[in-house]
C-alpha cells in the first residue's frame, strides 16, 4: 500500500526545524540527483553539496551549516524545495527510511507447511513461514518471524520481536535476543574448527559442547557464519551489526555495538570490546584482546593484542594508522632514495 506523508509529520518525528509548508507531502525518498517532486532527499555528505542547486526534491534534510549557505544563496540559489534542518541529517535519512520502506510485512500464524515439535514454545502473533522446520524445546517470542525454509534447532531460543530471514539455519542450544535480525543463509551455532593432530597424518575432531548467545537488537548480514563454542559459548553483544559474509569463530566475544564490514573475521577464543569497527576484509588472529574503541582499516591483520583504543593498520608490526600512512608514504620514495644512495657510494668510489 502507498502512503505519504505530511512535512509536518515528517519534521515532528526528526524534532526538524521547517522551511516550507508543513501540509505539502511527500510519497518517496530518493537521492539529491535523483529526487523528484513530491520526493524526499536529504544532504549528509560534503561532496554531495553542488547538487543540491539542481535538485527537484520536494523537501531535503540538511545541517543548520547547509541551511545557512543555501539560503544565503551564495553557492546553490536555484533550489526552491522546503528544508528540514537536523543536527545530524544522515541520522534524520536513517529515522525516516523505515517510513518508507516496502518490504513485505508477513501476517502472524503458521503455514501448514512447518514442521514444528510438539515440544516447541511457540508465542503470540508469531509469523512461521513455509517449509521452516522448528525442533524440539524452542521457544519463540512473541511477534518474532521465522521465514520460509528455516531450520531452528533444540532447545534453541528466538526473542521476542526476532526476525529470521528465509533459509536461516540455526543450529541447537542458541540464543538470539529481542529485535533481532539475521538474513537469508546464515548459519548460526554450526561446529567451530576444532581438530587435533592424531599422531598417524589426520585430524581428530574436537566436538564442539558450546553454544551462541546473541544479544538484542543485533543485525547479522546475508551468508554470515557464528560457530558454537568448543567449551563454553560464543557470545555477541547487544547492537552488534555484522554485514554479509562477516566469520565469527569458535568462542569469540564480540562486545556491544560493534560493527564488521564484509569479509572481515576474528578467529577462536579471540575477545573484542566495545564500539569497535572492523573494515572490510579485516581480520584478527585467534586468542587475542582488542580493547573498546578500536577501529581496524581494511584488508588489515591483527597478530597482537591491542590495549589502546584508536585506529590500526597492518604494518610490519602491527602500528597505529597515522604512523601506518606515513610509512605508507616514505615507500613510495624507496626507489629514489636508494638511487641517491647508489649515486654517492658510486661517487664516494
Amino acid at each position: 500500500m502507498k502512503r505519504d506523508f505530511s512535512l509536518g509529520e515528517i519534521a515532528a518525528y526528526l524534532d526538524a526545524e521547517l522551511h516550507g509548508e508543513p501540509d505539502l507531502r511527500v510519497r518517496a525518498l530518493n537521492t539529491l540527483q535523483d529526487a523528484q517532486a513530491g520526493e524526499l532527499a536529504f544532504l549528509a555528505n560534503e561532496k554531495y553539496v553542488a547538487h543540491l542547486g539542481e535538485s527537484r526534491a520536494e523537501a531535503v534534510i540538511l545541517s543548520q551549516k547547509h541551511a545557512v549557505v543555501l539560503m544565503s544563496g551564495a553557492t546553490v540559489k536555484n533550489y526552491k524545495g522546503a528544508l528540514l534542518i537536523v543536527a545530524n541529517p544522515y541520522l534524520g535519512y536513517a529515522k525516516i527510511s523505515a517510513w518508507f520502506d516496502r518490504s513485505p510485512q508477513p501476517s502472524a500464524g503458521i503455514h501448514p507447511t512447518a514442521i514444528i515439535d510438539a515440544t516447541a514454545n511457540v508465542g503470540e502473533n508469531v509469523s512461521i513461514a513455509a517449509n521452516a522446520v522448528i525442533d524440539a524445546d524452542v521457544v519463540i517470542g512473541a511477534g518474532s518471524t521465522i521465514g520460509a525454509g528455516c531450520f531452528i534447532g533444540a532447545r534453541s531460543v528466538i526473542g521476542q520481536g526476532a526476525h529470521i530471514s528465509a533459509n536461516v539455519s540455526i543450529y541447537h542450544d542458541v540464543r538470539i535476543g529481542r529485535n533481532s535480525r539475521i538474513h537469508s543463509g546464515s548459519v548460526i551455532g554450526a561446529d567451530g574448527f576444532g581438530f587435533a593432530p592424531n599422531g598417524a597424518g589426520g585430524w581428530q575432531k574436537i566436538h564442539q559442547i558450546g553454544g551462541v548467545q546473541i544479544g538484542d537488537n543485533v543485525e547479522v548480514g546475508a551468508c554470515t557464519t557464528i560457530d558454537r563454542g568448543a567449551l563454553g559459548d560464543t557470545c555477541i553483544g547487544n547492537g552488534v551489526i555484522l554485514d554479509n559474509h562477516v566469520q565469527i569463530a569458535h568462542n569469540v566475544v564480540l562486545g556491544d555495538n560493534s560493527a564488521m564490514a564484509a569479509y572481515s573475521a576474528i578467529a577462536g577464543s579471540s575477545t573484542v570490546g566495545r564500539n569497535c569497527i572492523f573494515a572490510g576484509d579485516a581480520a584478527v588472529v585467534g586468542h587475542l584482546t582488542l580493547c573498546d574503541g578500536v577501529t581496524i582499516t581494511a584488508r588489515s591483520l591483527v597478530t597482537k593484542s591491542i590495549t589502546e583504543p584508536g585506529s590500526y593498520s597492518s604494518g610490519t608490526p602491527l602500528m597505529p594508522t597515522r604512523e601506518w600512512r606515513k610509512n605508507a608514504v616514505r615507500m613510495s620514495h624507496l626507489d629514489d632514495l636508494a638511487g641517491r644512495v647508489k649515486s654517492l657510494e658510486k661517487d664516494k668510489g
